[in-house]
């Protein structure tokens, strides 16, 4: 007979899970594998809720399994390391983002690609080598093997960094893949939500000349003022995004929403580059004449590897750079949910677990 999750493993464990599709979080208890050779343990003290997490735990992908203990961007304090670590020592800051495992063994793996590795082990509902199921962050703590940890720089603050470990790492890696972080190069983002307020910023720091392309004219006096891009497009306006035709060298599109492609493509120069970094429920339409007659490219690109995560945290602390959050209470997760479904958030949800998990216990 199988063990119940509370009994698996030695290391007892407390969180938030869902039980079925409704997506209602309620209190879990659930263990955790002892502290292997290459393992660190550490208390979870912050974790950001992304928008996936809201998919996951309602199956809108439909590869959910239940009990289900969400969040894949989280930051704590190390309380035990492995004989054989050698990057950390107990007491530091540290962080896990979507990833906990790979293969190790395939061409991207190799090339510090684990993100891409066909065999990925994400943080949580994913089955792990030993046959058990990983579990997220909304949890008292974690345990990982160090390759799939990071450092969060003394400088930063534990709870606006983590979101950075999902959004941060999304925006970051394509700037860097695409050649799209050059001073002076002319970006545009699409959406200012929690992808995209980030994209901004890392943007600024790289030098570079900002278009935020929003739906919502609203968001222009916080895109301008307050997170520094340089102008501001609505996309439904057909006179602004005709005077800005042909005026951008890159665009990272943040938006989970199925929308028109077109009108994006013609904002770009020749040679532009469109980067899909949502997750719409429903196929693009590409229109091949703007690629064609443009040499444009569409491209898309998920989170990063572990060595670009650790250079994107440590670029994030040199600029000062962190994630807007609204830091939230555990009982209040289940409102939070469903105000990011209604888009009610500026820009990303954090959840106190270190001050407040033991409320719902």
């Amino acid at each position: 007979m199988s063990k119940l999750p509370a009994e698996e493993f030695p290391q007892k464990a407390f969180g938030l899970a869902a039980k079925d599709s409704s997506g209602l979080l309620t209190p879990f208890k659930f263990s955790r594998r002892e502290t292997g050779d290459e393992d660190i343990t550490f208390k979870v003290m912050y974790c950001g809720i992304c928008h996936s997490d809201l998919s996951s735990i309602k199956n809108e992908w439909g590869y959910s399994s239940y009990p289900m203990v969400p969040g894949h961007e989280f930051v704590g304090i190390v309380t035990e390391v492995g004989k054989k670590v050698s990057k950390f020592k107990v007491g530091n800051r540290v962080g896990v983002g979507c990833l906990v495992g790979a293969c190790h063994s395939c061409d991207n793996c190799s090339r510090d690609l684990e993100n891409y590795c066909p065999k990925p082990v994400f943080t949580y509902n994913s089955p792990y080598y030993d046959g058990s199921t990983t579990y997220g962050g909304y949890s008292d703590i974690m345990v990982a093997n160090e390759r799939y940890v990071v450092k969060i720089p003394d400088s930063m603050p534990l709870d606006a960094s983590a979101p950075l470990l999902c959004a941060g790492i999304t925006v970051y890696s394509p700037m860097k893949s695409f050649g799209l972080c050059e001073p002076g190069t002319h970006l545009g983002v699409v959406g200012l939500g929690g992808l995209g307020h980030v994209a901004v910023k890392f943007a600024k720091a790289f030098g570079m000349k900002v278009t935020v392309i929003s739906s919502s004219p609203d968001k222009e006096k916080e895109a301008i003022e307050n997170l520094g891009a340089d102008s501001f497009v609505v996309g439904c306006n057909q006179e602004q995004l005709l005077a800005a035709m042909g005026t951008l060298d890159g665009i990272l599109d943040t938006v989970s929403a199925p929308h028109s492609l077109s009108p994006l493509l013609g904002l770009l120069k020749s040679g532009g580059k469109l980067i899909m970094l949502g997750l719409p429920d429903k196929p693009f339409e590409v229109p091949c004449f703007d690629l064609l007659f443009g040499r444009k490219t569409v491209a898309g690109s998920s989170i990063g590897g572990l060595k670009e995560t650790q250079e994107m945290l440590d670029f994030a602390a040199k600029h000062n750079i962190t994630a807007d959050i609204e830091v939230v209470p555990m009982d209040y997760v289940n409102t939070a949910m469903e105000r990011l479904a209604k888009g009610d958030v500026r820009y990303r949800f954090v959840i106190d677990i270190a001050n407040t998990l033991s409320k719902i216990a």
